[in-house]
């Protein structure tokens, strides 16, 4: 493939949609991503796509921001006007839903589209559509996103090229929507009124401080809570935990640190023990050390239809028995990054490092900080300059 867009932290280059099913991948792979509402994960489908075409056609910052956020209210638009009933018995993990129609979207915006040629890249990427909910907790989520992106770019370029498709294949009786969003309970209103506000802004996206299934960040807060509390893990006898119906989340036996990520038990157990959940946390070397084996066969899931399914209402509650006969008792209703609960920049700082210290030195780790912080301002110059510390050969050549 002609060597034309980074491979991020690999310090190769390749064709466009390559590097991003990559990039995408790699995006995602730890879940570390925001959350929007409702539910996706709507940066890692659109941002890769997004620098590639920028680092390929030599845009600058703005033009970046813009075509992010037409991709992110993409997605988020498309979730809003689906029916609630519709987003609850989806068969399809979202971003492979809404994440190709972002992408198709957003590296339309680059490639300056015009609106038959848009229609035309919503059609073709509507036939990539679709990610299978199975999935999660294995390897294969990841590439849910990768997918998408590189699809969703795949579709613009074709478009670009003339290539055509439905152009009605929203409403179209055999379309997208009758797939995948509900049919007759869709509401185009919601769809169409883009920015009013933009999804973005409103309700916004909620971060999270550790690299598991969102769910998890409830009962892994309350853990953390609780190890300040109870001090040396040995003591413990049972631990009670409380939670939605969420079936894909009670998983008492992890057969790996990855699958640990969308385990209620996993996620408790290891904050617990450690008072700190990392992304070494889920290792395969954590998941199955004897401390660990033990305080999971303490564990008990209980699944209340009383908690609501929606992130932003529901809640986790922890119960800790000691040997002592002491009860511990702990709720978690808003994890550090909830929606409209602001984030001091240093805690950002933080989980940037962690993430990055895998790649970069200290002093790259602030370059590049200080290049995304002025993103919206950078020439073409200072793009490319961003995308050469996320290569991975900066490092090398220093």
């Amino acid at each position: 493939a002609t060597p034309v867009v980074t491979v991020w932290g690999h310090g190769f280059k390749t064709s466009p949609a390559s590097a991003v099913l990559v990039n995408a991948a790699s995006a995602h792979v730890l879940d570390y991503e925001p959350m929007s509402s409702p539910s996706t994960h709507a940066v890692s489908p659109v941002l890769p796509a997004v620098i590639a075409l920028a680092e390929a056609e030599g845009r600058d910052g703005r033009d970046i921001v813009t075509a992010c956020a037409k991709g992110f209210e993409m997605q988020h638009r498309l979730l809003h006007a689906a029916a609630e009933t519709a987003r609850a018995q989806r068969r399809f993990h979202p971003p492979g839903m809404v994440g190709v129609m972002g992408s198709a979207v957003a590296a339309g915006h680059l490639l300056d589209l015009d609106t038959k040629q848009l229609r035309n890249a919503l059609g073709i990427a509507a036939s990539r559509a679709g990610a299978l909910l199975a999935n999660a907790g294995t390897m294969a989520k990841c590439t849910h996103t990768g997918n998408a992106a590189a699809a969703g770019l795949e579709a613009a370029l074709l478009a670009q090229r003339g290539f055509d498709a439905n152009e009605n294949i929203l409403e179209h009786a055999q379309g997208y929507v009758a797939a995948f969003m509900g049919g007759d309970t869709f509401d185009y209103a919601r769809l169409l009124d883009f920015g009013n506000p933009f999804r973005i802004v409103d309700p916004g996206m909620a971060f999270k401080f550790f690299p598991s299934k969102y769910p998890t960040q409830f009962a892994i807060t309350a853990a953390l809570e609780l190890h300040a509390r109870i001090g040396d893990p040995s003591r413990i006898t049972r631990v009670s935990i409380t939670t939605p119906l969420m079936a894909d989340v009670d998983r008492p036996k992890p057969q790996s640190g990855l699958e640990g990520k969308f385990s209620f038990q996993y996620g408790a157990a290891v904050a617990l023990l450690d008072g700190k959940v990392r992304i070494d946390s889920f290792s395969d070397a954590r998941r199955f050390r004897p401390d660990m084996e033990e305080l999971l066969s303490k564990i008990q899931v209980t699944q209340s239809k009383e908690i609501p399914l929606d992130f932003r209402k529901m809640y986790v509650s922890l119960s800790v028995e000691t040997k002592d006969g002491t009860r511990h008792v702990a709720e978690c209703r808003t994890p550090k990054g909830f929606w409209g609960v602001s984030i001091k920049p240093e805690e950002n700082r933080e989980k940037l490092r962690d993430c990055m210290s895998q790649l970069m030195t200290d002093a790259q780790i602030e370059e590049c900080v200080r290049l995304t912080n002025q993103l919206e301002d950078l020439d073409a110059g200072g793009v490319k300059q961003l995308v050469k510390l996320m290569s991975g050969t900066v490092m090398n050549n220093d």
